[in-house]
């Protein structure tokens, strides 16, 4: 089933230039970009965003991280897109994500992972319309 899913490379990423290749690495993979954009989170974007983390102990330094430099957000779309796209990514934990995937390959840390996907097609729901007005989704 084609479905869509939100993704956001992080500022870690963008630091080290790596934004092309997870791109190409996602074009490799299937998905279809149907919108992005670069832009710089602010505080109050990034509480929002991961508000569901609010009361998790890493949230603050979650909400420094991601506006500490600019973002991709980029809406995908395949067959299956959510499951796919996490499995693309791989683990969380960049030390435990399988070879070949985008967090082995880019990610430092638990932390600084290169990149966030959408959980459910629920949330990625929610997630693209944070990010893209439905008159942006090509």
């Amino acid at each position: 089933m084609t479905e869509r899913t939100l993704t956001i490379i992080k500022p870690d990423s963008t630091e080290k230039g790596n934004v092309g290749a997870i791109v190409a690495h996602l074009e490799r993979e299937g998905f279809r970009i149907v919108a992005a954009r670069m832009m710089r989170l602010t505080e109050t974007q990034a509480r929002a965003f991961y508000e569901v983390h609010r009361e998790r102990p890493f949230y603050d330094d979650l909400v420094a991280y991601m506006t500490s430099g600019p973002v991709w957000p980029m809406a995908l779309e395949r067959e299956n897109a959510v499951s796919y796209l996490r499995e693309v990514m791989g683990a969380t934990n960049p030390a435990e994500a399988a070879e070949g995937t985008i967090r082995k390959l880019y990610g430092e840390s638990i932390e600084r992972n290169a990149i966030h996907g959408s959980d459910s097609p629920e949330n990625a729901a929610k997630e693209i319309a944070f990010f893209f007005p439905r008159t942006e989704l090509v």
